[in-house]
């Protein structure tokens, strides 16, 4: 069976005011300007909370550590939820950037922060 590494950001507004910023697939330097796009628009609507579910996420490289790293300077608060896949971890334990950012284990905890 092939592995589909394609990228996806799904964007939705949750009832109090906050976003959550779904992404799949493998992000790189070629598509992270999707997850990019999908921040700074929360960001314009001036959000209360934006949660960046990576779960979904098999692959991310520096771009997109670039990426969560200037939506952190903009938010008012950023979560990023997992569960976290290894790459994804490792990426934020390797770059010891893991404190610069606040983890929940689901979507659903991170909403309750």
């Amino acid at each position: 069976m092939l592995e589909n590494n394609s990228a996806a950001v799904v964007t939705r507004t949750t009832d109090n005011g906050g976003h959550i910023v779904r992404a799949t697939g493998s992000l790189d330097d070629e598509n992270a300007s999707l997850l990019e796009d999908a921040l700074e628009q929360a960001d314009r609507e001036q959000s209360r909370m934006v949660v960046v579910d990576l779960s979904g996420v098999s692959f991310a490289d520096s771009t997109v550590l670039h990426v969560l790293l200037q939506a952190r300077r903009r938010s008012r608060r950023l979560v990023i939820a997992g569960p976290l896949g290894g790459v994804v971890l490792r990426l934020f334990e390797a770059t010891g950037t893991r404190s610069a950012f606040t983890f929940a284990p689901t979507v659903e905890a991170a909403l309750a922060l």
